[in-house]
């Protein structure tokens, strides 16, 4: 059986589908199946960033719908054979979804996949239980300032009330000078506000977002720093 992590976050544009995208092909790289599962309902964007929106038929809506079994709606990245991606629905709600019809698909990709990385939503209402009712574990993606921080805790109560025990966070888009004092929370505040271990730091670099723009994840290039760092931060996250 597979292993299930939850990517959430307490507000957009933390870089939390930017960490699921590295995250699998760190794993993919290192000879692992893995599985993004965007569940992100409403406002998918995996496929995006990973630039495979064009290959895209079907969704979990269609699979929860009965349209397609789950073998159809996988897509498949030419890039790394065993990196597939599962995509939510954009512009249609999925009526009468609940968390064990989440719980049962994560555990149908188990038998399949070694790692199931599901990117989840921005926030901490009933989509983030849905996400969170399949993982086993998850990390809590986060950016230096105060409002991130005060958010990021409320979702990790929120996770462990879901009962994800194993958690840990990672501060992302890092300008290192720029923490502490007046200029935002530093890193002894958020040492201090999580009772979950920090699995490590990203710096900010605009090339992050220029990747995911062009559909080029930044960390394809494997001998560049931040896919070195990312990881260094998988090897801390799963032990």
């Amino acid at each position: 059986m597979g292993r299930s992590i939850l990517v959430a976050s307490g507000k957009g544009g933390s870089g939390r589908t930017t960490f699921s995208i590295a995250m699998g092909i760190s794993l993919a790289r290192k000879g692992y199946k893995v599985c993004l599962v965007d569940m992100n309902f409403g406002l998918r964007n995996l496929d995006i960033y990973m630039g495979l929106e064009d290959s895209v038929l079907f969704d979990i809506g269609d699979i929860m719908a009965g349209v397609c079994k789950v073998e159809k709606a996988l897509v498949k990245d030419s890039r790394f054979p065993n990196l597939c991606l599962l995509e939510s629905t954009q512009n249609k709600l999925i009526k009468g979804i609940t968390e064990g019809h989440i719980r049962a698909l994560i555990n149908q990709l188990k038998k399949e996949f070694d790692y199931i990385v599901i990117d989840g939503p921005a926030a901490i209402d009933a989509n983030l239980s849905l996400a969170a009712a399949g993982a086993e574990s998850a990390v809590v993606i986060l950016t230096p300032d105060p409002l991130a921080l005060r958010n990021s805790d409320a979702v990790d109560r929120r996770l462990q009330a879901c009962g994800v025990k194993s958690r840990c966070f990672v501060v992302n888009m890092v300008k290192y000078g720029l923490s502490g004092n007046d200029y935002g929370p530093s890193m002894d505040d958020f040492v201090k506000t999580f009772s979950i271990p920090m699995a490590g730091l990203i710096p900010y670099d605009e090339n992050i977002q220029l990747g995911n723009n062009a559909g080029r994840p930044v960390c394809l290039a494997e001998d560049s720093y931040i896919a070195k760092n990312i990881d260094d931060i998988v090897l801390r996250m799963l032990g």
